[in-house]
């Protein structure tokens, strides 16, 4: 990817958005952190040493429309554009059947990732494809295909969100901007893997290395790839 992009890092305060915050910024690119705390966007820009001038925080609750549009403007004020986008907005409830769930169960599921996804898209893709160059990338999960049980909010959602990305990849080919996802079974935050190898974690994914998988989708040499879903699951 050329240096100097504009990269949007929807939830980078989680431990993925600061592994993807830090790969862009240490490539030279220029970052609106996104979240709801100015005070922990902060720490992070100091965290992975972003000069001043080379970051904003884009503050703002995404799940609502009005969030998104303060979120991106503070990033298009204070940079001019947003030329990637990186959606990584984490959050999972689970625990309750299908059978007893309840509306309220459902929807802030809803809310962190399909609507969050469809507020930022509204808010920046338009001026990815009128400039003719944008990228697009979101953390999916396996659960969204596996579906496991008592986890239906959070699979519901996470599926919405993915059809609704792979549909807009659709509608935006050939413009010169690509929408894609990678899959995840689980993030190895900890590296348990490496330290502490067993059957459970033998398909976790660590946040270094779905970063490093999203920064190449956002690359000029990934132009080919539009609609796909990497899955990053292969130790299965």
């Amino acid at each position: 990817m050329s240096r100097d992009r504009v990269v949007f890092v929807a939830g980078a305060t989680g431990s993925l958005g600061r592994a993807v915050a830090s790969l862009f910024a240490a490539q030279g690119d220029r970052l609106a952190l996104g979240g709801t705390d100015t005070d922990r966007l902060t720490s992070l820009a100091a965290e992975i040493e972003l000069a001043d001038d080379r970051w904003v925080a884009a503050v703002g609750h995404v799940g609502t429309a009005d969030g998104a549009a303060a979120a991106t403007r503070a990033a298009t004020d204070r940079f001019g554009q947003i030329d990637v986008l990186v959606h990584v907005v984490g959050g999972f409830a689970g625990g309750v059947p299908v059978a007893e769930l309840t509306r309220d169960d459902v929807e802030p599921m809803l809310r962190q990732h399909l609507w969050t996804t469809v507020h930022l898209a509204h808010a920046i893709v338009p001026g990815m494809v009128e400039r003719g160059w944008g990228r697009v990338v979101a953390a999916a999960t396996v659960a969204a295909v596996t579906a496991p049980a008592r986890s239906g909010p959070y699979a519901a959602a996470k599926a919405a969100q993915e059809v609704l990305l792979r549909s807009l990849a659709k509608e935006v080919g050939g413009s010169g901007v690509t929408v894609n996802v990678v899959a995840i079974k689980a993030i190895d935050e900890k590296h348990a893997r490496e330290t502490d190898p067993s059957s459970k974690n033998t398909s976790w994914t660590t946040p270094e290395e779905i970063a490093v998988t999203i920064r190449f989708l956002c690359s000029d040499e990934a132009a080919a790839i539009n609609g796909a879903r990497i899955a990053l699951d292969g130790r299965t």
